[in-house]
Order: C-alpha cells, then structure tokens, then sequence
C-alpha cells in the first residue's frame, strides 16, 4: 500500500504540482482513504518527500566510466538538466514554506535518497583510481557540488540546465576545485 500512495503522490505532484496536491486526490488515485495517509505521514510535505525521495531512488542517473572524469561530470549534469522538467523545479518553491512548517527542507529529501539519485561518489571514486583528483580534496560539500550547482541554476532561472551552464560549472569550477593541487 506505501508504494500505491508514494506512486500516486508522485504522479499527482508530475501532473498538477504542489499547490494542488491533496490528500484527498492521492487516496483517490491510490485507491486508499485519507485517514490512512494521515497516519503514516502527519503532513503533506512529508508525503511529497517521500515521494520525491523515492522517484529519485528508482530513477537513478547511471553514468559509466567514460575514463576522464570531465566527461563523467558532463555526462551527469545533462543527465541531472534532461531529468529536470521546469514544471518539477517550481516544486521547490512551492513545497518550502510547508517544508519549513514541518522543520524539514530539500537537505532532507537529499539525505533520504543519499547516494542511490546521484552518482557523483562513483564518478570521483574512478577519478581517484585514475589519479585525477587526491581523495583528501574532496570534502562532502565539494563532492555535492556539481548537482547543487546544478540544482540551484535550475531554481534560479526555472529552466533546463543550458549545455554553456553545465560547461561553465563542470570546467570554471568544480574541475578547478576537486583537481587543484595544494
């Protein structure tokens, strides 16, 4: 049954986004009653979270080791602008005051889905194989750095990451800091 509710939340969220996600649509198209996710999550947002979390989790970006790490971290990024719809960035803005309200925000939604949505540890574990990046760089901020980029140009601008952005990110700043040698 969680699942069915955190497939229909999903869907309910692609189709009308959050301002007009209901408990009540949700228990309708998951073939559910209201009740019954008002007990397991005491919030929509929560239930949003949730959902997100897990279209994260079982969508994941694959990216094969293409032997250069600036090609992996292009690769991801255009995998992170494809996967991104202007429609499901406006969710961001529509979830954070609820978000607040529930002493929650998109940091959490990140932690729930770790490292199952992304690939950037893999990517800089083959960097580090292949000697391009010195391991003790590379701080947990420096490693979510590419997508937060990402991320927050898309939040900005409410469009597609542009193939310049994902070159200026990938190229200006993210190789400069994971490959700089102290």
């Amino acid at each position: 049954m969680e699942e069915a509710i955190l497939d229909a939340t999903w869907e309910e969220l692609a189709s009308h986004g959050y301002e007009s996600l209901t408990l009540e649509a949700i228990a309708r198209r998951a073939g559910t009653s209201r009740p019954v996710l008002s007990r397991r999550w005491d919030s929509l947002s929560k239930l949003a979270s949730a959902a997100i979390a897990r279209y994260a989790i079982q969508n994941p970006i694959d990216v094969p080791d293409l032997g250069s790490l600036r090609e992996e971290l292009l690769m991801l990024l255009r995998q992170v602008a494809r996967r991104s719809s202007p429609k499901l960035v406006r969710l961001i803005y529509e979830m954070r005051k609820d978000l607040e309200a529930a002493f929650s925000s998109f940091a959490d939604i990140r932690s729930q889905v770790g490292r199952a949505g992304y690939p950037t540890q893999q990517i800089l574990d083959r960097a580090i194989a292949r000697g391009e990046v010195a391991p003790e760089r590379i701080t947990p901020r420096l490693l979510r750095l590419p997508v937060d980029l990402a991320r927050h140009e898309m939040m900005i601008t409410f469009q597609p990451l542009s193939e310049p952005d994902i070159y200026e990110i990938v190229d200006d700043i993210v190789l400069p800091l994971w490959t700089a040698r102290v």
